[in-house]
């Protein structure tokens, strides 16, 4: 058995009582108080997340503009230095390789955050496809990351700087920033669907930030959060998973991300000519949400069915803690995703009520 990675945190997790788990070969934290506490505390007030595990690939070179429009869904000329964007990497038959946020460094200069598990394959998929002046570098053993997410975020984090960060806006990030002491590059981004920032670090700092931003944070109650509240917190605000709602089967068509797949780019995307075609001739299934009627959690790979026909698969589904309901995501036939659709999941060779319902199932209420 290989054994596990650990992000530079891993000493703090005991002194905070993080409950351990494997994830896609790392030992991260599920939780520390408890899933539906570090839930509610990032609903309401702000949670503090250690995502160092996710992949950071620096592209650059003079050619490295034209090969990231060859390579991502989205568009980067709609992207400007000290902006990010979300963008996928797709196969040539629509599929999706990861999904991911690409950061602009300076001019030819890029640096793409990809999903851990996928890091690996990412830079290979990448590296296969490369022409001209490219130079790929995988950087993610140099960086530690850190996410304060939540309402009082970046109140909680403007104690630490002399920087005004309400100028920051979102999808956009300071490089060079001193933070606590310490250098760092702080972005407008996140995965909760909360208001935050995502803190990008060198490994040996990851501790001290770590402590400094909880003794900031104290007066708020800001607590440390782990991989069960970013999975219920992503799943309310409709933040695709990879493996769950994006795979290599399931494209970002069918999973409701067409705004960041631009089908008539100058340069195109592999993958673009397929999924032009695809939403020409109309998509055959999407991902959509679902509540239980009956009693009963929609799981992810629980079939769902119309009648007696099956017509998709449960991607993700929990009880939300935000709305206290059971209720899922599906990837089912397109002819059956009308709101209010009568439908049923099967819950241990059971058939249990449910119907299609508007997401995302939570939205951040605006000042």
């Amino acid at each position: 058995m290989d054994e596990l990675k650990r992000t530079p945190l891993f000493p703090v997790y005991a002194d905070w009582g993080a409950k351990l788990t494997d994830f896609g070969g790392w030992e991260l934290p599920v939780q520390f108080s408890g899933i539906k506490e570090e839930h509610e505390a990032v609903r309401t007030r702000a949670g503090l997340f250690d995502v160092s595990h996710m992949g950071e690939i620096l592209v650059s070179g003079s050619d490295a503009y034209q090969f990231l429009q060859k390579m991502l869904t989205n568009d980067l000329a709609r992207l400007k230095k000290e902006h990010t964007m979300y963008a996928l990497l797709c196969y040539p038959h629509g599929g999706t390789v990861d999904d991911l946020l690409v950061y602009q460094l300076e001019e030819n200069e890029y640096l793409l955050v990809v999903n851990a598990s996928n890091t690996a394959k990412d830079y290979a998929w990448l590296e296969e496809h490369v022409e001209g002046d490219v130079k790929l570098e995988n950087l993610s053993s140099q960086y530690a990351l850190l996410a304060l997410q939540g309402p009082k975020a970046l109140q909680v984090l403007q104690n630490l700087t002399a920087e005004t960060l309400e100028e920051i806006a979102p999808f956009s990030f300071r490089n060079h920033l001193q933070l606590a002491g310490a250098e760092v590059m702080l972005s407008r981004t996140g995965y909760t669907g909360e208001d935050g920032m995502e803190i990008y670090c060198k490994p040996e700092d990851a501790i001290q930030l770590w402590n400094d931003i909880l003794e900031a944070g104290k007066a708020e109650n800001v607590i440390p959060c782990g991989l069960g509240a970013r999975d219920t917190l992503r799943f309310e605000a409709k933040l695709p998973l990879y493996g769950q709602e994006l795979s290599e089967e399931i494209n970002p068509l069918e999973a409701g991300l067409g705004f960041a797949v631009k089908l008539n780019k100058e340069i195109p995307f592999i993958g673009q000519d397929t999924l032009k075609r695809t939403k020409e001739e109309g998509l055959k299934r999407k991902v959509v949400g679902i509540e239980m009627i009956g009693r009963g959690i929609p799981r992810h790979g629980y079939p769902v069915f119309r009648g007696d026909q099956e017509i998709g698969v449960v991607t993700t589904g929990t009880q939300s803690p935000t709305l206290g309901k059971n209720v899922g995501l599906a990837l089912i036939e397109t002819a059956y995703t009308e709101l209010d659709t009568s439908v049923d999941v099967e819950i241990r060779n059971k058939r249990v009520a449910a119907k299609v319902v508007a997401t995302p199932f939570y939205r951040r209420p605006r000042d």
